[in-house]
């Protein structure tokens, strides 16, 4: 079964940051493709990423969702993070004004949970991914997840129960969590809504 640009699971490139990520990772895409003498419609085959889509996405139409990315690192056999190689080349600074935020949509989130992404910059050393999380209506499951490098958490508003392997935190408004990100982790109960906090990943390059 392949994905294809009308399930929702995509950023959508509009402007900014959105223009520079979709720029950056259609040249990746397209280089690690042509690089194993690839046609489009083996990487889709291989990835199991309708032709459509990868097609928008070589040409910077859109920008894949996170699972996307996990399914074009493994058939191309390359780390995540080496689709966002060169954005700082690009842009050494990002400014975003408030509401105008990278959406970010996660399969199985649903409606009320909203992902902003403010920043993406890649330095030699390392990389830093801010995201403003929002959360206005109850989830019935929340997936945890588990990525390289390190998290910080920055609680604003609302108050909920996050995971973190096998303990439970109840967060309210300025408390804070930083943890190494290979351990399985994620919001839990949602206590009171509504809930926003800053979650910021920093990853190593190749990580």
């Amino acid at each position: 079964m392949t994905e294809d640009e009308t399930t929702g699971d995509e950023l959508v490139v509009a402007g900014g940051i959105g223009e520079a990520l979709g720029a950056v990772i259609a040249e990746r895409v397209r280089d690690f493709r042509q690089d194993r003498g690839w046609t489009v419609g083996r990487l889709a085959d291989e990835s199991g990423v309708s032709k459509s889509m990868l097609s928008k996405i070589e040409n910077a139409q859109a920008s894949p969702s996170l699972m996307t990315l996990v399914r074009l690192s493994e058939a191309l056999t390359v780390p995540v993070t080496a689709f966002f190689r060169g954005l700082s080349e690009e842009q050494d600074m990002v400014f975003v004004k408030a509401g105008k935020g990278l959406d970010i949509h996660h399969k199985g989130s649903g409606p009320g949970h909203r992902y902003q992404m403010l920043g993406a910059m890649r330095a030699p050393h390392d990389s830093l991914e801010p995201m403003l999380v929002t959360l206005t209506d109850r989830s019935e499951v929340f997936p945890l997840y588990q990525h390289a490098g390190t998290e910080l958490i920055f609680m604003i508003s609302g108050k909920m129960e996050y995971s973190y392997g096998s303990s439970r935190y109840v967060l309210e408004p300025g408390d804070s969590m930083q943890f190494v990100g290979e351990v399985m982790h994620g919001p839990g109960e949602l206590i009171t809504l509504p809930i926003q906090f800053i979650a910021v990943k920093s990853v190593h390059p190749g990580g």
